[in-house]
């Protein structure tokens, strides 16, 4: 547990940063710091691992008190990942991630099998560890940066805007493995972002600073259905308001639960005959166990029916195909189909079963019924007005 008790963070001429802070932090939370700029959301988060010392009151992990505990050691037992990644130029990717059980005197076999198992979990492999940070790309980049505050095991990760600087796409899938990994891991987090949308994909808790004072803390359900002024509505944006429902309805609820799929042992025939018959362009292709394996669309299928093969859909299929878990929210589901430029998303459970397919039909559907769904009774220039809202 980490908890904060009135704490204040002062400089010259008594300005305040932080102001009489306290709140309670359990044990495996994934919480969001989130603010404007100079809202004492960095400043908070330094505080925990004695970067920056608290002028008044007391923070605790586990019930000790921070400013107790020697500060080198403290340290290295926090998780620690920053936006510009910090990973050092002339190291190895290995010795990259395994600084800090370096520091802790780990023996270098098991700093290499922690590196190794470490790397299976973001699904890179084992040849990545000689590498140089120069050889990798952004993505990569701040996925070893995220091991790394993962290597010597730490209950307690602090993150401070760790995708800010990556492309959206990127953003977006970083953030999705990285919520999958906090979950698998039970690690606790404290995160800063400015970005509310991330802050609302990512985060248990949400808590609000402005000031230095904290407005508002809750899931951001809670938040999003009882802002608790007219700051926090201002911050969280109109528009968030008014699509309330794809943010807190689940992607599972919606979806399409008959996405058209073939076997991949079908044949290229088969697979056309599914075609013709559903009057689709491209097809799912399963296993036994209806685990998702790739994809199949009418240009593949017809290169392969010239080339007169026998081969089957297992031989041509691609593998990477962009997904979205049945938990997920609407919202972050509307942002990739957008971002992807595709009319579909498969739905898939931790496992990767294929469960359904989320359409851009539907979430038609689901923007209109939140901005009109309710209003029937509304005059057309109330209703005009809310469009014109939502848009600009």
């Amino acid at each position: 547990m980490l908890t904060f008790e009135n704490v204040s963070k002062t400089y010259k001429g008594g300005t305040y940063a932080v102001k009489n802070l306290s709140l309670e932090i359990e044990k495996g939370e994934f919480v969001v710091f989130i603010g404007p700029s100079g809202c004492g959301k960095t400043t908070t988060m330094k505080m925990i691992n004695r970067l920056i010392d608290p002028s008044e009151g007391v923070i605790s992990i586990d019930e000790k008190n921070a400013v107790d505990q020697d500060a080198v050691q403290l340290r290295r037992e926090i998780g620690y990942v920053i936006q510009q990644i910090g990973l050092f130029p002339h190291m190895t990717i290995q010795d990259n991630i395994t600084l800090v059980p370096k520091l802790l005197n780990w023996s270098k076999e098991k700093r290499i099998e922690r590196a190794k198992e470490l790397l299976q979990l973001v699904e890179m492999d084992d040849e990545y560890l000689t590498r140089y940070p120069n050889e990798l790309s952004g993505g990569q980049q701040q996925r070893i940066g995220v091991l790394r505050a993962l290597a010597a095991d730490p209950p307690l990760i602090l993150m401070d805007e760790p995708f800010g600087a990556l492309d959206p796409i990127t953003r977006d899938t970083l953030q999705d493995e990285f919520k999958k990994l906090q979950q698998h891991l039970g690690k606790t987090i404290v995160f800063v972002t400015h970005d509310m949308d991330e802050a609302l994909k990512l985060a248990d808790r949400m808590v609000i600073l402005k000031d230095g004072e904290l407005v508002q803390i809750g899931t951001p359900d809670e938040i999003l259905s009882e802002p608790a002024d007219a700051f926090v509505e201002e911050f969280i944006g109109k528009d968030r308001l008014l699509q309330m429902r794809a943010n807190v309805e689940s992607v599972e609820s919606i979806m399409n639960k008959n996405p058209i799929t073939v076997h991949e042992s079908a044949t290229i025939s088969e697979a056309i005959q599914v075609m013709r018959e559903k009057r689709v362009d491209s097809l799912l292709i399963i296993n036994n166990m209806n685990i998702l394996k790739g994809y199949v669309d009418i240009e593949m299928i017809k290169s392969a029916h010239e080339d007169h093969s026998d081969k089957t859909i297992a031989d041509i299929l691609l593998t990477k195909v962009r997904t979205v878990h049945k938990s997920a929210r609407l919202r972050d589901s509307v942002h990739r189909i957008l971002k992807l430029g595709t009319s579909y998303v498969p739905v898939v459970d931790d496992d990767k079963r294929l469960l359904g397919i989320l359409t851009r039909a539907t979430l038609v559907d689901v923007v209109y019924d939140s901005i009109w769904g309710d209003q029937e009774e509304e005059t057309a220039e109330q209703q005009s007005a809310v469009v014109e809202e939502s848009i600009l």
